[in-house]
């Protein structure tokens, strides 16, 4: 991992990158091997530098999301959102979160949101048909479901 990182500085050094990017560099890596509270350190170094990347935001809202940390991956998500109110997987995921929850109507109102940006995309479909599943609206989950599998045949 320490010369994984020593070759993302070295690259970044020699491509001019900004520290802001750096960190993003380092807190993706961090995330994606699962180390989500150094991942948290490193987002939280991007925001003090650049506290209008909404990227930023959204990555420590998914790190908060895997620790378990719900209402702080909330707060994120919706900074991210206010950023960029068009980044429909900010509004999934978000939605994916009031879901762990249990509040499903607030991740309904989110995935509504979600497909409106992006009617196209499968995952935000299927995410809805959770949440509608769960309070009992099995004709809405089967709408849903029926569109996820129409826009990619791998989930039928």
């Amino acid at each position: 991992m320490k010369r994984l990182n020593l070759i993302i500085q070295m690259l970044s050094f020699l491509l001019g990158l900004p520290k802001a990017q750096v960190a993003a560099n380092r807190g993706e890596n961090f995330r994606l091997k699962g180390r989500y509270e150094k991942a948290i350190e490193y987002f939280d170094k991007v925001i003090q530098l650049d506290p209008d990347n909404d990227w930023a935001y959204h990555n420590r809202g998914l790190a908060y999301h895997d620790l378990g940390q719900y209402q702080l991956a909330i707060e994120d998500f919706g900074k991210s959102i206010e950023l960029d109110p068009d980044d429909a997987s900010a509004y999934n995921n978000r939605g994916t979160t009031y879901y762990r929850l249990g509040e499903y109507q607030l991740a309904i109102e989110d995935f509504d949101k979600s497909i409106e940006l992006d009617p196209d995309d499968s995952e935000f479909y299927i995410s809805r048909t959770l949440a509608y599943y769960e309070i009992g609206n099995t004709q809405l989950a089967a709408k849903d479901s029926d569109k996820a599998c129409e826009l990619d045949r791998s989930l039928c």
